[in-house]
C-alpha cells in the first residue's frame, strides 16, 4: 500500500472495513475510532520513530485497534462488587488488540520491561 494514494486515516478505514466486515450503519463510528486509534499509536511510538518509518504496519495496526474498540464498545459488560469482578470486551476485541500490538511491536515503546535489583 505504500505506493497507493490516500491519507493514513483513509488507508486505516479501508483496512478496517475489509478486515472487520463492518455494517454500513457503523462506518461513521469506525472513522472516528480509526482517527483515535492512529493518534493513540502515534503517542506509543518510540522517540524518534515516525508513522512513515512503520510503513504499511501503521494503518494496519490502527485498523486492528479501531476494530477492537468497535467490538467492545469501550464499555464494561459486567461489574460485581463482592470479590470484585470487572469484565470488558469480548475475545474478538482482545484478538484485534493483540494483532495491533504485533503489527507495530518493532516501533513501539517497550511497556513490558521491568528492572529488578538484586541485593548481593
Amino acid at each position: 500500500m505504500d505506493g497507493e494514494s490516500g491519507t493514513v486515516l483513509e488507508r486505516c478505514l479501508t483496512l478496517a472495513k475489509l478486515l472487520g466486515e463492518v455494517p454500513e450503519r457503523d462506518e461513521p463510528k469506525l472513522e472516528v475510532l480509526c482517527a483515535a486509534a492512529l493518534e493513540e499509536l502515534r503517542r506509543r511510538l518510540r522517540p524518534g520513530v515516525t508513522e512513515e518509518d512503520c510503513g504499511d504496519a501503521f494503518p494496519l495496526a490502527g485498523a486492528f485497534l479501531a476494530l477492537a474498540n468497535l467490538e467492545d464498545g469501550g464499555g464494561v459488560e459486567r461489574f460485581s462488587a463482592g470479590d470484585l469482578t470487572i469484565q470488558t470486551g469480548g475475545s474478538a476485541a482482545v484478538q484485534w488488540r493483540r494483532q495491533a500490538k504485533t503489527a507495530l511491536e518493532p516501533w513501539l515503546v517497550d511497556e513490558n520491561f521491568a528492572f529488578r535489583g538484586v541485593w548481593g
